[in-house]
């Protein structure tokens, strides 16, 4: 009696599966502030490589996301909305700061509201590509 070899190419195929690594966007935010969906306004920093994108969440564990909008749109990159977050893509020409707005609404434990983020794109100077600049 012969076994037909599927199971064993399920599990050659399930190993070499696991054993690639995701490539995952770099962290291009640092040190971001929370927002509180209280009418605020926050001012984040992004750090972005010509050519390079950042994808970033924008719920906090004790909030629920409605709506995220563009209220300015950037100048030099593109900006996608992506569920209860955002994609941005840096213009692969252009290494000159860059900035845009989002206004995120939503509910804050209880409590309903929106926030706006304003968030400035600056070139990682001095900084490998996928590394934050250090902070002092």
């Amino acid at each position: 009696m012969f076994r037909k070899p599927g199971c064993l190419h399920i599990a050659i195929g399930l190993m070499a599966t696991l054993t690639v690594s995701a490539h995952a966007s770099p962290n291009c935010l640092n040190n971001q502030k929370p927002f509180a969906l209280a009418e605020d306004t926050i001012i984040w920093t992004m750090y972005a490589v010509p050519g390079s994108e950042c994808i970033q969440g924008l719920r906090w564990s004790y909030m629920q996301i409605f709506n995220v909008s563009v209220s300015k749109a950037p100048t030099k990159g593109k900006i996608e909305i992506v569920g209860p977050g955002f994609r941005y893509f840096a213009d692969s020409h252009d290494d000159e700061a860059d900035s845009f707005a989002l206004v995120v609404e939503g509910k804050n434990r209880r409590d309903p509201g929106k926030s706006t983020l304003e968030i400035m794109v600056n070139p990682p100077v001095g900084a490998v590509v996928g590394e934050l600049p250090k902070q002092p």
